[in-house]
């Protein structure tokens, strides 16, 4: 699928990861319509992607039918990590990091997919629509606190497939990426003695992930028809432990 001309709706995409997937879309003739709940941000974004660039903010029915093409793309990007050992949880946080990162991601790509659909086939394959899911390496190897977080972000990985063969007769594709540690907004309120532990785990590059780079792997999600029904981890071989 071509980006150039296209509309692509970023959830979270003021700031990290969405904010560098948003450049790259706008920096290859895409549009972004960018929803997020920190405005300042969001319209510090669409003033430097200008209006040319198609920087948008709002809700996703109206965004839906702005610049472009018909037919549009869906990304989320949100997500919400809460710590604390099973013992000190209650069902207000579990609830709170469900709702976030799993009964949200549903709402929004369903809200998403219905529009999708409606848009002309694309090409020899008659492609309408790509739909890029954020899941985490903490689906796989969750740790010690990690176990609302871990199960949302699974369940995720999870619908992944399932979700490709329900829309696959509108011509639509589901790609999920699982990062391990990247630069964004939630890792940056990490403690340095937290980031220590996590560089240790790592193998190679010895480092954070950049939002570029996670960039990079979305526009291969979005142009290659072949990438459907797939989790790819996106974590320089980093193995997390049980606890750091």
């Amino acid at each position: 699928m071509k980006i150039s001309g296209r509309t692509f709706i970023i959830s979270g995409g003021a700031s990290g990861l969405g904010r560098a997937c948003a450049r790259d879309i706008c920096s290859l003739g895409g549009h972004a319509a960018i929803l997020d709940m920190n405005s300042e941000q969001g319209s510090a974004l669409q003033h430097h992607l200008g209006r040319d660039s198609g920087g948008r903010l709002g809700d996703p029915k109206r965004q839906a039918a702005g610049r472009g093409d018909p037919s549009r793309r869906g990304w989320g990007c949100p997500g919400w990590c809460w710590t604390g050992t099973c013992s000190r949880w209650g069902w207000r946080q579990v609830d709170f990091v469900l709702g976030v990162n799993l009964r949200g991601r549903w709402i929004w790509c369903g809200r998403c997919c219905r529009i999708l659909g409606r848009g002309p086939g694309e090409g020899p394959d008659g492609e309408r629509g790509v739909v890029v899911m954020v899941s985490s390496a903490a689906a796989f190897e969750g740790q010690m606190g990690q176990v609302a977080y871990a199960a949302s972000k699974g369940a995720v990985a999870a619908m992944t497939l399932p979700m490709a063969r329900d829309l696959a007769r509108f011509g639509i594709r589901v790609v999920t990426i699982a990062p391990s540690m990247f630069e964004s907004n939630m890792t940056a309120h990490m403690s340095e003695k937290v980031r220590v532990g996590l560089k240790k785990a790592m193998e190679f590059p010895a480092r954070p992930g950049q939002p570029e780079e996670f960039a990079s792997l979305v526009r291969q999600a979005i142009e290659n028809v072949m990438l459907n029904g797939v989790v790819i981890r996106l974590d320089g071989a980093t193995r997390m432990p049980s606890k750091l």
